[in-house]
């Protein structure tokens, strides 16, 4: 009988199905994938380092600099602890815009991932389809904020601009298109028997292990963990009425469908600010003062934490920055791909937890 040899096989740095460079390292027996090893350092930054020293207004532009993808939230979770240091009180109509924007980067963020994970798995038409329905979501960021990608649209003690009221029907009626396209693109994602047989049953981590690893974000609400979005915990989210998604298969296909029934859940929340937002001021005004501390937000791919120190003159004398994705990274390597059946579920079960690379390697 022909004896099995364990072979060594990279996957990156440079892969097609990558967004961003990483590298894993792949040891197997035959089509069994026995453990894996995630090496990263192909893009270091060194924001963090840049940051200190300088006045919040230069952080501020740094910050959602960290990731192209989801910089919104960077933006509002540094904004929101500095608010926290200074004691700086935010109009309620503000907030309200705040989460209009975040919800609007959330979806376009999801529908990156799904775009990603559809992709690799090889099925291009439902993937060129999501990045079209994404240019509907960018246009509405670029609509409130002036930008589709790196907005600063959130500042101590509110919002840079007011929501219009020709803009705000122009959101709600592209909110219906985005709607109706995306029940179409579900309905092809939850139907096809190809996604099924890549998908159900693959890369799967129960709830223990997900508790275990540490996971966060969609990846850990796929396999059940309760109380795991944040946005539970923000009073702007409490006063709407915000209950968290979770379901129980904690596969790859699981943690697809969480992005999709998030979208949906996004286009109500956002439904919902637009009809009901109060009057008033969109600025409550304040100075950023000395101090220190700790605020964390939920990012599209889970917990996002800054941790700043600042001087009287509102100069960042010192920060750190805790991303989502190295957390389910980890998970990823030691418990979804972990004795994968055959090396191709390996891509797609990478990406199915929606790696961000530039994030960890800030």
């Amino acid at each position: 009988m022909k004896k099995t040899v364990d072979v060594s096989i990279p996957l990156g740095p440079v892969h097609p199905c990558w967004k961003e460079p990483v590298r894993l390292k792949c040891e197997t027996a035959g089509e069994r994938v026995l453990r894996v090893e995630v090496e990263l350092g192909y893009m270091k930054k060194g924001i963090e380092r840049i940051m200190r020293g300088r006045p919040w207004q230069e952080v501020m532009f740094l910050a959602e600099r960290v990731c192209g993808i989801c910089s919104v939230i960077h933006n509002m979770v540094f904004i929101e602890t500095m608010e926290e240091i200074s004691d700086i009180a935010v109009p309620p109509r503000a907030a309200y815009l705040r989460v209009i924007v975040n919800e609007l980067d959330r979806i376009a963020s999801h529908i990156l991932a799904n775009f990603s994970y559809c992709y690799t798995i090889e099925h291009e038409t439902l993937a060129m389809y999501l990045l079209n329905t994404r240019e509907i979501v960018l246009d509405n960021l670029e609509r409130i904020t002036g930008s589709r990608v790196n907005t600063a649209y959130m500042i101590p003690g509110g919002v840079r601009f007011d929501l219009l009221p020709e803009d705000a029907v122009t959101v709600l009626a592209d909110l219906d298109k985005v709607e109706e396209e995306m029940r179409r693109h579900t309905r092809i994602f939850e139907t096809g028997p190809l996604i099924a047989l890549r998908s159900k049953g693959i890369g799967v981590m129960d709830r223990e292990e997900a508790i275990r690893s540490h996971t966060v974000g969609p990846t850990a609400r796929a396999s059940g963990v309760p109380d795991s979005d944040l946005r539970l915990r923000h009073p702007t989210y409490q006063a709407l009425g915000f209950e968290q998604i979770t379901r129980t298969e904690g596969d790859n296909f699981a943690r697809i469908m969480i992005r999709f029934q998030e979208i949906f859940q996004s286009i109500d929340l956002i439904r919902k600010c637009v009809t009901t937002l109060p009057d008033g001021p969109i600025r409550g005004g304040g100075l950023c003062r000395a101090g220190e501390g700790s605020h964390s937000g939920e990012a599209p791919r889970g917990e996002l934490t800054y941790t700043i120190k600042t001087d009287e003159y509102g100069r960042v004398l010192d920060i750190a920055i805790r991303t989502p994705s190295i957390m389910n990274i980890e998970a990823c390597a030691h418990a979804m791909i972990a004795d994968a059946a055959s090396i191709a579920d390996v891509t797609s079960t990478f990406i199915s937890s929606d790696p961000c690379v530039a994030c960890n390697e800030r």
